[in-house]
């Protein structure tokens, strides 16, 4: 590296340190060296370059006015060169960079400026054919950690190899992919997570009790998938840091490039052991031999679990994403399963040997996982109860996916059993939203149309009487008026609706209808 130091020590110039400047201001990068004889050359000094100077300013200014322009510069100090009218540096230039702590050095008058420009070209030539051989033995290396699946784990301890800083490989969705010298804690992984998300991409991120982190993307096909942060801001780090580290993301692109293809071979071929199960194929005997290929075993007890987003308004049932969480969370639990996502689901098949009891608190935290890995959506799972082995697998996969359906559209209950929800919610989970919307405005629209003009509680007295199975007395002291009164209400709701509530059928067909409006 070039420096005021790397000069000082060529014993050929025969430099002599005046000023020392600040700890540290002789061993800082220079980035040049710049000959001038301007009383204000700040307009064309670069920062941290080094000045060349024979003093013939001192013609037209003062040492102190020259020394604050440099200073303003930015530059990282002068190097004074004697000459025969002037075989001693002035005791003014000195003391004025003394002042400023601008370190000065001076050179003697048989030494010319040139041989001072030719030693920094040297340094830095040096300092560039450094950096390439590190930079194509670290690629080397980093090639061979990616080839031989060493992971983001394998390029980190490469790059520790040269550089010892606080290293983590973050995904998109908050997820820690690698460590290396440094950590974060779940609140600080989501504010990475967030960082990812903005357009463009913050350069650094404030991460809390870790301070200011310096992110480097790491994308396979233009996008963030995941970022290489570095637990340091930015202006500590020197050039040769920074592009390590951009090298080393460069590389992590590479490997969730193949981490993406094998899970979009390895989502496929679940896909495709689903629809050998619902179809009942010929191919339907290749189950087991994909079940095995896996990592499940076939013939033991399996588990079906439907997951989707609640239905917000929005129509979004799944998110790019949710079916690698869902695997990610049996990896972390140790549990081999077959995860195929789709538009309206991701389904998850795996092993399980437990009372069927205990499996809606496993899929609760799997659930909790999924939300906060979705900035807080709410998950819903149906579960289908467990297969005795493969050939029993599509009743189970079948049911998980129509209770999915039903929670998706129902408030309350995140995680049920198939055989939990109420005939009538299966039913209506079956419908679309428009089957369900017909239905209700068959029945309540006329309610409503009567409520409105005559300021009625038909629909309000409905809903009260069902949710009170139909007990009159209940009813009416729910409602604050007399038996008479909601028998009179409940008789022009039938007249309205065409359904009598005092039958079955007609009881039905209305609890029907505000079930659905509460669905649609």
């Amino acid at each position: 590296m070039l420096s005021l130091r790397s000069l000082v020590d060529d014993d050929s110039l025969g430099l002599k340190v005046l000023v020392a400047g600040p700890e540290g201001a002789l061993d800082a990068e220079a980035l040049w060296v710049h000959n001038t004889e301007l009383p204000d050359p700040s307009p064309y000094l670069r920062d941290r370059e080094l000045v060349l100077t024979n003093g013939l300013w001192l013609r037209t200014t003062t040492p102190g006015k020259f020394v604050a322009n440099v200073v303003r510069s930015g530059a990282a100090g002068i190097v004074f060169g004697l000459r025969e009218e002037m075989p001693a540096t002035p005791a003014e230039l000195v003391e004025a960079c003394r002042q400023a702590d601008l370190p000065l050095v001076e050179l003697v008058s048989e030494v010319p400026f040139t041989a001072v420009s030719r030693a920094a070209a040297t340094t830095l030539a040096e300092q560039r054919q450094r950096t390439l051989v590190s930079m194509v033995r670290r690629g080397n290396a980093l090639a061979d950690a990616i080839s031989q699946g060493a992971g983001a784990s394998g390029v980190l301890r490469v790059l520790r190899r040269d550089h010892d800083l606080p290293l983590v490989v973050v995904d998109r969705m908050g997820r820690l992919l690698a460590t290396a010298g440094g950590s974060l804690p779940e609140d600080e992984l989501r504010t990475v997570a967030e960082g990812l998300a903005r357009r463009p991409p913050p350069l650094e991120l404030a991460v809390g009790e870790s301070g200011t982190a310096t992110l480097f993307l790491v994308g396979a096909l233009g996008e963030a998938d995941a970022g290489l942060v570095c637990l340091r801001p930015a202006r500590s780090l020197s050039r040769t840091e920074q592009d390590a580290l951009v090298q080393a993301a460069h590389f992590l692109s590479l490997e969730v490039a193949r981490r993406q293809a094998v899970q979009a071979i390895e989502m496929r071929f679940a896909t495709e052991l689903l629809d050998m199960v619902l179809s009942g194929s010929s191919r339907a005997a290749e189950v087991p031999a994909r079940l095995e290929a896996f990592g499940v075993d076939p013939s033991g007890p399996l588990a079906v679990t439907a997951l989707a987003f609640a239905d917000s308004g929005e129509g979004v049932a799944t998110l790019p994403g949710m079916a690698e969480a869902v695997v990610e969370f049996f990896t972390a639990e140790a549990v081999q399963v077959v995860v195929a996502g789709g538009s309206q689901d991701v389904v998850a098949v795996h092993p399980w040997r437990h009372p069927l009891e205990e499996l809606p608190a496993t899929v609760e935290r799997l659930t909790a996982w999924l939300s906060r890995g979705f900035d807080g959506r709410r998950v819903v799972a149906g579960l289908g109860g467990v297969a005795n082995g493969w050939a029993a697998l599509r009743a189970p996969l079948t049911e998980s996916r129509e209770a999915c359906r039903v929670l998706r559209r129902s408030p309350g209950r995140d995680v049920a059993l198939f055989g939990e929800l109420g005939t009538h919610r299966l039913l209506l989970g079956t419908q679309d939203e428009e089957a369900l919307r017909r239905l209700s405005a068959a029945v309540l629209d006329p309610l409503r149309a009567h409520d409105r003009a005559q300021g009625g509680q038909l629909e309000t007295t409905l809903r009260a009487f069902l949710d009170h199975d139909g007990h009159w007395a209940k009813t009416a002291a729910a409602l604050y008026v007399h038996v008479n009164t909601l028998r009179n209400r409940l008789t022009r709701v039938t007249e309205l609706t065409g359904r009598d509530v005092g039958t079955t059928p007609g009881r039905v067909d209305l609890f029907l209808a505000l079930q659905a409006d509460r669905g649609a």
